[in-house]
């Protein structure tokens, strides 16, 4: 058990001695660790984090985000160094993740855009905090959104993504289009709480409501930037009429609280999508060209998509022809192309087998993979009230779960496989195997694939990822065997 782990857990047991044990979450992108900690009757969540002053914040705004009746987690403890903090746990569900699967091709269902609504109804309570005495002092690393948060964001565009797939520029007139480009979104009253990332997966869907998460890099802003944010989320793909409509519900929920002007919100609307689409790109590009983490270029294809659909609206205030042109050129570049995949280029076929029937075979042409052999670990099936049930069954899991070894295991078995999945994906494999055995292929092999093809499932959307069981496979080819010898 690593130091935040066992830390979390006595910190969980202070508040309730039943707290008896502790999975780690899949890393964000982000350096802050989360973990679920299970008693028999409840869960939280455990977040260790060493940057003290990006945790001042989330505690500050949590606190008052609360005395405001906005949905977001109770915080259930702080230790005293600040590094380490227990919070509500909301569940697993965002609004991401019930978007995917409440979507079919381009047709998304009605209670998807239900959820949209609720958020963008409390959108504004949680933007007007700004002027009803949020705590701006505590803001981290700046306390506004302001010209040089702005220039860094252009800047990391700038290096990490224009750099990086060879879209020339003349660099004086792009920085010139830069400044102006800024002095025209400073323009709008920017008093309010401006979220900073208001995107699908920091929403959680619980007791059938929206709550907010992952804000503590929240500051003063202009009210357009969240919810262009929102409904230009690059992997949710929003239709255009989608967001048209959505904009106005919003804008029709803003008049209840304040008076505006729409057509004024407008015309800086499309410019803080812009800047806020540049930033993404900028962010895609470093963690995927740089710090070679392949599947963030999987969001690029979505971000210039974005692009094209804002070409025609870019004529606002700002006078902007070299930042245009640059866009321009993005949209046409191969090698932003290239990032457009074909779906299912990388088939990940996860197979839980039985020892005693052998190691499955890999059929395509890449002849390897992992096989991972669970027998070390606690064993079920050794228990007669276990017999009949699977690794999927509640029983089994409760049983499995129950040692730390399972989820130490489940945690190093899944940055095994990240890691050759980020490098299929980069140099365009079309398979990888993966396979966890036991004795009887029954228990523990099929709770590790289940779990893992979970986990692929969920950080890796644009991968084709197979669930099998050896053992069946191999029943059915001698069933039709038998049955061909019959004939």
């Amino acid at each position: 058990m690593s130091i935040p782990e066992r830390t979390l857990l006595i910190l969980a047991q202070k508040i309730n001695p039943h707290f008896s044990r502790i999975e780690k979450l899949p890393q964000s992108g982000s350096h802050r660790q989360y973990f679920r900690i299970f008693s028999e009757r409840e869960t939280i969540i455990g977040v260790y984090n060493k940057d003290v002053k990006e945790n001042s914040a989330f505690f500050s705004f949590t606190r008052f985000f609360l005395t405001q009746n906005i949905n977001v987690p109770k915080i259930v403890t702080v230790d005293e160094t600040q590094q380490y903090y227990l919070l509500e746990d909301l569940g697993d569900e965002t609004l991401f993740s019930f978007l995917t699967s409440h979507r079919k091709n381009e047709i998304i269902e009605e209670k998807v855009i239900d959820y949209y609504k609720k958020v963008l109804q409390q959108l504004p309570l949680l933007q007007l905090t700004g002027k009803r005495g949020i705590d701006f002092s505590v803001c981290y690393p700046r306390f506004a959104f302001d010209k040089q948060s702005m220039l860094w964001d252009l800047n990391y565009f700038k290096y990490y993504f224009l750099k990086l797939v060879n879209i020339p520029f003349d660099e004086q007139l792009l920085e010139d289009d830069f400044h102006r480009f800024i002095d025209f979104l400073m323009e709008p009253d920017s008093d309010y709480f401006m979220f900073r990332d208001f995107q699908s997966r920091n929403i959680m869907l619980a007791h059938g409501e929206p709550y907010f998460i992952d804000y503590q890099g929240g500051r003063k802003g202009a009210l357009q930037y969240d919810v262009a944010s929102l409904l230009y989320d690059g992997k949710a793909d929003l239709s255009p009429q989608w967001r048209e409509e959505l904009l106005q519900f919003y804008l029709d929920e803003l008049s209840n609280h304040i008076t505006f002007n729409k057509t004024e919100f407008c015309k800086y609307f499309y410019g803080f999508v812009l800047i806020r689409i540049l930033q993404a790109l900028g962010t895609y590009g470093f963690r995927g060209y740089y710090e070679k983490k392949s599947h963030f270029l999987l969001s690029i294809p979505f971000a210039v998509k974005n692009l094209i659909d804002l070409l025609p609206k870019f004529e606002f205030g700002a006078h902007i022809p070299t930042l245009i042109g640059v866009i321009e050129q993005i949209t046409k570049s191969d090698m932003v192309a290239a990032c457009a995949l074909p779906e299912n280029m990388l088939t990940v076929t996860v197979t839980s087998f039985s020892y005693k029937k052998g190691v499955p075979q890999d059929l395509t042409s890449n002849g390897g993979g992992f096989v991972f052999d669970c027998r070390a670990l606690p064993n079920p099936g050794r228990f007669p009230e276990y017999k009949n049930a699977t690794g999927k069954d509640k029983a089994v899991i409760d049983y499995l779960e129950n040692f730390p070894e399972v989820a130490r295991f489940q945690e190093l078995t899944a940055q095994l496989i990240s890691q050759s999945v980020d490098n299929y994906l980069e140099r365009k494999f079309s398979h990888l195997m993966v396979n966890f055995g036991c004795t009887g292929g029954q228990h523990r092999s099929v709770y590790f694939a289940e779990r893992m093809v979970a986990y692929l499932k969920k950080e890796y959307p644009n991968v084709n990822v197979k669930l099998t069981n050896f053992n069946i496979l191999v029943f059915t080819l001698f069933y039709l065997l038998l049955s061909h010898s019959g004939s």
